[in-house]
C-alpha cells in the first residue's frame, strides 16, 4: 500500500524552472521565428505556473495569482497572434522564416 504525498510548492517551482530554462534555451538557440515564438510562450507558461502556485500556497482563499495568470495568458495570446502575423508577412516577402535572413529590421 502506498501513501500519496501532496505536491508541495517546491515541486511547482522546480517544474517552472525547468520549463523556463527550456524556453530560454529554445529562444536563444533556434533560427526559426516560429520556434522562437513557441519558446517565448513556454517561458510565459512557466511564469503562470509560478503565479498560481505561489498564490495557492500563500493565500488559498484568494484568487489573485489565478487572475494575474489569466491576464498574462490573454496578453500572451495577443502577443503570439501579432508575432505570427509578422512572421507570415515576412515569409511572404522573403520566402523564409529564419531570423538570420531578416537583416533589414536592424536599426
Amino acid at each position: 500500500m502506498t501513501l500519496l504525498q501532496p505536491v508541495g510548492l517546491l515541486s511547482f517551482m522546480a517544474l517552472s524552472a525547468v520549463l523556463f530554462s527550456l524556453g530560454l534555451y529554445g529562444a536563444l538557440s533556434r533560427k526559426s521565428a516560429v520556434m522562437v515564438l513557441m519558446s517565448l510562450e513556454l517561458m510565459a507558461n512557466a511564469i503562470n505556473i509560478n503565479l498560481v502556485a505561489i498564490s495557492r500556497f500563500s493565500a488559498p482563499a484568494e484568487l489573485t495569482g489565478q487572475i494575474f495568470a489569466v491576464f498574462s495568458m490573454v496578453v500572451s495570446a495577443a502577443e503570439i497572434g501579432l508575432g505570427l502575423a509578422l512572421v507570415i508577412a515576412l515569409y511572404r516577402q522573403r520566402k523564409t522564416v529564419e531570423i538570420d535572413s531578416m537583416q533589414e529590421l536592424k536599426g
